[in-house]
């Protein structure tokens, strides 16, 4: 048994429910002292920068082995089928798709009692994590945040990545 498998279930769901508070008043500050726009372009980038940080755990699958890096990555995400609920759309050689019917950071900003409009935002300033993950392990990455109006949480579209050069 993994050292994850061991952390309670209300453990994990509180850490998330921290990150999701953490990351709505990183937002709520910056906006105030930066603006809107501003605000959004930064803390997209320090999530993203996170994001690459975990890359590499995912390189091995680079830049086309899809189904291998639909299995490693569902596979590493702790809380699956109870905090995440991701359903595989699409899984083959030309594209993968994963939609998330739910996440626990969307469902701490609904508790929080954050707008649709600031729930947009903080779903695009934690969602560049996805952008910064795939793109550094060698795929591109075309995947949406969750928008007003739309069921569910983000849909994650992973494309092959560009061939290596070393050839």
């Amino acid at each position: 048994m993994t050292e994850e498998a061991t952390v309670p279930m209300s453990a994990l769901r509180a850490a998330l429910k921290m990150r999701a508070v953490a990351y709505a008043h990183m937002v709520d500050v910056m906006r105030e002292h930066l603006g809107q726009e501003k605000a959004q372009e930064i803390g997209q980038e320090a999530t993203r920068r996170l994001g690459e940080g975990m890359g590499d755990a995912f390189k091995q699958f680079a830049p086309n082995d899809l189904a291998g890096l639909k299995d490693a990555f569902l596979g590493g995400i702790p809380g699956i089928g109870d905090l995440f609920i991701p359903e595989v759309v699409k899984c083959d050689e030309d594209e993968l798709q994963i939609y998330f019917e739910r996440c626990p950071l969307k469902d701490g900003w609904t508790e929080m009692g954050k707008s649709d409009e600031d729930m947009e935002q903080l779903c695009k300033f934690a969602g560049a994590i996805d952008g910064g993950l795939f793109e550094a392990a060698g795929f591109t990455f075309a995947g949406e945040t969750w928008k007003p109006g739309q069921p569910g949480c983000c849909r994650l579209r992973v494309l092959p990545g560009p061939a290596s050069d070393d050839g």
